[in-house]
């Protein structure tokens, strides 16, 4: 054998087809892939920047021009990422249920990769828009500043009796507004009185404090315009003229924030998330395989109405802890190493929930997610994307370059699919030139159409495509070869469209990388 090091061995198979994304059967038969029987993590790396992906051991790749349903490769930027309102609601139900065990009642979602239509997915798409909510808490809360203002002039009460109704209402808002959850005092969509409507132009809303301090500082103008206002500024109040300073009671939670945020000592549950790897198998693995397994096996019967002997240990095994990619762990790398893992939610002591992900020089690429439907009400699966976006951002800490979240494939025509580009910001690989766009610049066009180029510029090409097949890796009878070689050898004609398919497929970096088994 040729002495350079290879460690990605595949055959192509072009019309297997074994997809787990949730597209029709007619697009199945145009999802060209191969079995990797071993693969680095840089090149499945480069496979998934060109819109690939893997099933167990199976990577494979849709036909976007030919296929009813284009799979776009969507990723995340932790690194930017700010949780929405439905986003935040799911982390504090979490909470609530460890500090307290409370039960939240309503709808939930499923695994965040394959989710039913429900309304909290749904809820997805109303919360994300920030702008909205600003304008309606500007709006109740200029309303309701002129409303107690009016009652005071009428019924002719103490300011500090006021400013305490004032102050407890807009906190009580404010409170509603940021969990998610409607406020019953007053309706969240309250019609604008003639002549103030949302004003996009106007300065978002102040807090009740901040308005107190305004009225006592115009208050102390009128007393005394020189000497009490001097003193005012000397505790540290802000001028009227200038915007309020930066506090960081005022500051948007981050992400860790809100997911660790500290329980009580007489928490009624534990939560802990486990790292264990799984190809190879670790001991941690291997010791929880069989509690793992039913977890699957329970999930898939109650979420997936599959019948009792369907879910096998053999089908568990092959699709999700099998995987070609190799176990690296290199000085500058994450501490866990690159490869394949399944991250274990353990609740008081027991499984409930698993994502399976792979974690690669760039990103953690989510794979699936299987959970105990007792605990539905959690909203597991968008749950558990928040803690892998998390986990993102820790492993970056270590190893800058790992910086983004791969959510497998958008489909704009499949609503249970849309809701990953709620997770922002993010970006669509484009399907001719693999480079990424933001998702916000790609909406318009695929609203138009399912199929689309998001590059821009009509002169751009994919620059990693295949220029020299020649030179592409072939393993036959023991030996390396370039196809240049192998192909003197072969008088079968189907054989070289079989080959330079797959040449234009991974990409002319990847062809000389891997090896192609040809028997």
């Amino acid at each position: 054998m040729s002495g350079r090091a290879y460690k990605t061995l595949v055959t192509d198979r072009p019309q297997a087809l074994l997809a787990r994304e949730p597209v029709c059967t007619m697009c199945m038969k145009i999802l060209p892939g191969m079995w990797a029987h071993s693969m680095t993590v840089q090149d499945y790396q480069d496979l998934i920047d060109r819109g690939w992906r893997r099933s167990g051991k199976y990577v494979y790749k849709p036909v976007m021009n030919q296929t009813c349903c284009p799979q776009y490769t969507i990723r995340c930027r932790p690194l930017q990422f700010q949780p929405s309102k439905s986003h935040k609601k799911v982390l504090k139900k979490m909470l609530k249920f460890l500090a307290k065990g409370e039960i939240s009642k309503g709808n939930c979602e499923d695994e965040p990769m394959e989710p039913t239509m429900e309304e909290t997915v749904a809820g997805d798409f109303a919360l994300i828009n920030k702008l909205d909510i600003q304008c309606d808490l500007k709006t109740l809360s200029d309303d309701l500043k002129e409303s107690f203002e009016s009652e005071e002039k009428k019924k002719g009460k103490s300011p500090k009796k006021e400013e305490s109704k004032e102050l407890i209402q807009s906190q009580h808002i404010e409170e509603k507004l940021g969990s998610g959850e409607p406020s019953h005092p007053i309706k969240m969509h309250m019609a604008p009185k003639p002549g103030k409507g949302a004003d996009l132009s106007k300065p978002p809303c102040r807090k009740a404090k901040e308005i107190r301090k305004e009225r006592k500082r115009l208050k102390l103008m009128q007393q005394n315009p020189a000497g009490e206002l001097e003193g005012f500024h000397a505790q540290g109040e802000p001028p009227s003229l200038l915007p309020p300073k930066a506090n960081k009671s005022n500051q948007p939670k981050s992400l860790e924030d809100l997911i660790f945020e500290s329980l009580p000592e007489n928490a009624s549950h534990k939560l802990e998330v486990r790292v264990v790897r799984s190809s190879p198998p670790s001991s941690q693995f291997k010791a929880t395989f069989q509690e793992s397994y039913q977890v699957y096996k329970r999930y898939q019967m109650v979420i997936h109405k599959d019948p009792p002997d369907k879910p096998t240990v053999s089908q568990f095994t092959r699709f999700l802890c099998s995987s070609p990619l190799e176990a690296e762990n290199p000085p500058h790398g994450p501490d866990c190493g690159y490869g394949s893992f399944h991250q274990q939610y353990w609740l008081d002591g027991r499984i409930i929930a698993v994502g399976v992900i792979d974690i690669l020089p760039y990103c953690v690429s989510s794979v699936y997610l299987y959970y105990d439907p007792d605990y539905s009400f959690l909203s597991l699966g968008v749950y558990s994307a928040l803690r892998e976006i998390g986990f993102t951002r820790q492993l970056h800490q270590k190893t800058s370059q790992l910086s983004y979240y791969y959510m497998g494939f958008y489909i704009h025509s499949c609503p249970k699919m849309k809701y990953k580009g709620q997770y922002r910001p993010s970006d669509l690989l484009c399907p001719e030139t693999y480079v990424w766009v933001p998702i916000e610049q790609c909406l318009s066009s695929l609203d138009n159409s399912k199929y689309c180029r998001f590059n821009q510029d009509p002169e751009a090409v994919d620059e990693g495509r295949s220029k020299e097949p020649d030179r592409l890796q072939v393993f036959h009878k023991k030996a390396i070869m370039p196809y240049g070689v192998y192909k003197k050898q072969q008088k079968d004609p189907s054989e070289e469209a079989a080959v330079l398919q797959y040449a234009g497929l991974v990409g002319q970096a990847c062809s000389e990388r891997m090896l192609l088994l040809r028997n």
